[in-house]
């Protein structure tokens, strides 16, 4: 498509919509933009999801801790939402080595602040656009336990690289006991019903190892600052 074209097409498109539609797709493309904009300025890290309830001395804010720490030792960059809970712990770990340490915040009705913890961080209006730079920010997915939240972050990218439309990049799942019950689930319901492929289930994996999830980040290696492993996947972008 031309230009010209492009352009008449745009024009068409908007004539159809009214101004609060023209005022809403504005602000998404903000949000979409401002972020891409920050994410050319971190190397592509490990994004660490997990819930905004947990607090210092619980089991698995202190494991998240020391992975952002181990991670940090190892030159990655570690991005979360920006929260308190297993995202804090996270940044907590990155910040106190002197690792680069990103947040991706939301105002929400609870819950949600950004932690004192950070290096760089960008406040978002919308959950979509921020999902969108959790995972280009990435080239490993870590989990933690959480709720609701990190159940659809999960899951989300989950079908995004079944489905071909980003990289398969690694995915942990961090804690046996809290997360065999939900692999459990996808081997007795969705794959014995034939909702699922078998080699569905090997697109995460379930590990309490730290040292795990940094040799795969380790292996991937370290991007250059103004480079993303997205710009050579093409199908994402279609």
């Amino acid at each position: 498509m031309s230009e010209k074209e492009l352009e008449k097409r745009m024009h068409e498109l908007l004539v159809k919509l009214s101004p609060d539609d023209i005022e809403r797709a504005a602000a998404y493309a903000r949000d979409l933009g401002n972020g891409l904009s920050l994410l050319r300025t971190i190397p592509q890290g490990v994004t660490v999801f997990g819930s905004a309830r947990v607090r210092e001395g619980n089991k698995y804010y202190d494991k998240a801790r020391e992975l952002g720490n181990l991670l940090a030792q190892n030159g990655h960059a570690v991005t979360t939402g920006g929260g308190p809970g297993i995202m804090e712990a996270a940044n907590r770990g990155a910040f106190e080595y002197g690792g680069r340490s990103v947040g991706l915040n939301i105002t929400l009705e609870h819950e949600q602040f950004a932690n004192q913890y950070l290096t760089d961080v960008m406040e978002f209006r919308y959950f979509f656009a921020r999902k969108v730079m959790l995972s280009m920010a990435s080239k490993v997915y870590v989990y933690f336990p959480g709720g609701f939240g990190t159940l659809d972050e999960f899951s989300e990218i989950l079908c995004l690289m079944q489905e071909n439309k980003m990289p398969r990049m690694p995915m942990f799942l961090y804690g046996k006991s809290y997360w065999r019950p939900l692999d459990k689930f996808f081997r007795t319901k969705f794959l014995k019903e034939k909702m699922i492929h078998a080699s569905d289930t090997h697109i995460y994996k379930i590990t309490d190892d730290l040292d795990e999830i940094v040799r795969a980040a380790n292996k991937i290696g370290h991007t250059k600052v103004d480079e993303n492993l997205y710009d050579h996947f093409k199908s994402y972008s279609h």
